[in-house]
């Protein structure tokens, strides 16, 4: 199955390289260009490009623990500047307080790890229209 071009462009954010190439896989496969950032700086460094190219971004997927910035602080930061972009947080420490807080900010939704990557692109298809290639 081929992905065609769709016009969505999602920033993965995820410091766990495996992981991060394997989230990015399954979105291309489901007809979204992918930005990859392997931690909290890079997100904020590719954020800040997008936003002064007036690029759109329309959904960031997001790791809660990374180093240099967490999940939580960036999706503050985007929802302070304004930003309606969609998020989707993820964590292998999902507590009550985190998804409480992520839901305070306005995260979409917060996927436990392990998750089945069918739920994060059923949240994503929900959220951002793609188009994909009939088999």
């Amino acid at each position: 199955m081929q992905a065609q071009a769709s016009g969505s462009c999602v920033l993965v954010a995820e410091d766990d390289p495996n992981l991060r190439r394997l989230i990015s896989w399954h979105l291309r496969r489901e007809g979204h260009e992918v930005i990859e950032a392997r931690d909290g700086n890079d997100a904020l460094q590719l954020l800040a490009r997008h936003a002064l190219r007036g690029t759109h971004l329309t959904a960031i997927v997001m790791d809660v623990r990374m180093p240099g910035h967490t999940g939580l602080s960036i999706l503050r930061n985007l929802r302070d500047a304004a930003s309606t972009t969609p998020v989707v947080l993820i964590t292998a420490f999902g507590d009550d307080k985190t998804h409480q807080r992520a839901a305070e900010l306005g995260a979409r939704a917060v996927l436990d790890k392990p998750f089945a990557m069918e739920t994060l692109c059923r949240v994503l298809s929900d959220t951002v229209p793609t188009t994909r290639a009939q088999d």
